[in-house]
């Protein structure tokens, strides 16, 4: 009874039903709405996050940072295909840029701090951090490309002319995205396992709780991915008239509001193993999440788009987009290059999220 009495994020999961009785009875109450159904996922992304723990601990470090980060993205994925089949294209691409700064400043960033406070100093793999971050460059760089593309001929070419090519520009880098990610997985996963693996003392002995079977893992995550489904569609549904009611922009909601309840998963799960000294574990799951985002899921929206969507999707992000991602990407490389960590590089990190935070929130809306 004491351990039903405990606070719990699993509390929030009675705005489940709460969320779906609003959207039959009050469809017209949007930020009632986008509000129960934040609140929904983030027990639903616990959850997911506690069983791919679960399912790390009978896989190792390497295996178990990238079955978090596969599933952990599971609820960015869900929410930016179910916007992007209502043709809400900025709103996924602010999705995927909140997922890529959230994951390398704020969930690592409170990686640090969490574990910083509980040791003085954590050390993880410095040539498993910079290969992480070559690939996070990238990224980068595949955002600045069809950017640059699309500013160059936006004159010089018609309309219509103008997005073919751009459409064609971005699938073509997707694929190029693709691949890479594919190697990277053998890199990490096989070849050069040894750079990724465990350089801290990690603190097995304070777990006491036995490991789940593999049946009621991948149970947990089927349940969970299925209602963090439904709950996505309905506050994909509720964002756009939920952020003009509240005068905040559709780009501050997919970048910082929508990204962070899609980032609970990671959150929960980098910072619990953070405190046990299990920093290597930590960062597979925060950078490691940024760069699925970045290589795996985006290109895998582009492509999805020709087929599912109202129109193709492509990789023309806005230049506060670009320049946050490349901020986060610089600043994150640099801390994690030595191979370790403490609890002021983690408020470090965090600032540079708040502060990207606060120029999202004042740029206007784009038209």
């Amino acid at each position: 009874m004491s351990k039903l009495l405990k606070p719990s994020l699993d509390w929030l999961l009675v705005f489940v039903p709460i969320t779906v009785l609003l959207e039959w009875t009050r469809p017209e109450s949007h930020i009632a709405i986008f509000a129960c159904a934040c609140l929904a996922i983030l027990p639903l992304a616990g959850w997911l996050g506690h069983a791919t723990e679960h399912l790390a601990a009978r896989t190792g470090e390497a295996v178990g940072g990238l079955l978090n980060a596969t599933f952990g993205n599971a609820a960015e994925l869900i929410i930016a295909f179910t916007a992007m089949q209502k043709g809400l294209y900025p709103v996924v691409k602010a999705s995927l840029t909140g997922s890529i700064i959230g994951n390398i400043l704020l969930v690592f960033g409170a990686a640090c701090f969490a574990g910083g406070v509980r040791h003085r100093t954590q050390r993880f793999s410095a040539a498993g951090a910079r290969s992480q971050a070559t690939l996070m460059t990238l990224a980068v760089v595949a955002l600045i490309v069809p950017a640059t593309f699309h500013y160059l001929v936006t004159g010089s070419l018609s309309k219509d002319e103008a997005l073919i090519r751009e459409f064609d520009l971005s699938t073509e880098i997707s694929v190029v995205l693709l691949v890479c990610y594919a190697l990277s997985l053998l890199f990490s996963l096989h070849t050069h396992k040894q750079l990724f693996s465990c350089a801290g003392d990690a603190e097995e002995a304070e777990d006491h709780h036995a490991v789940w079977s593999p049946v009621r893992s991948v149970a947990t995550l089927a349940g969970a991915t299925a209602l963090i489904a439904w709950m996505s569609e309905i506050l994909v549904g509720s964002v756009e008239q939920a952020a003009h009611t509240l005068g905040m922009t559709s780009l501050f909601i997919g970048v910082i509001v929508v990204a962070i309840i899609g980032n609970a998963a990671e959150h929960s799960t980098a910072i619990l193993v953070a405190l046990k000294n299990r920093m290597d574990l930590a960062l597979g799951i925060a950078i490691g999440s940024s760069i699925q985002i970045a290589l795996f899921v985006g290109p895998v929206l582009v492509l999805a788009s020709r087929f599912t969507g109202p129109r193709p999707m492509d990789l023309v992000f806005t230049p506060a987009e670009i320049l946050a991602v490349g901020l986060a990407v610089t600043i994150t490389a640099q801390m994690s290059s030595d191979g370790e960590s403490n609890w002021f590089e983690g408020i470090l990190l965090l600032a540079v999220y708040t502060i990207l935070g606060i120029m999202f929130f004042f740029l206007p809306e784009a038209h």
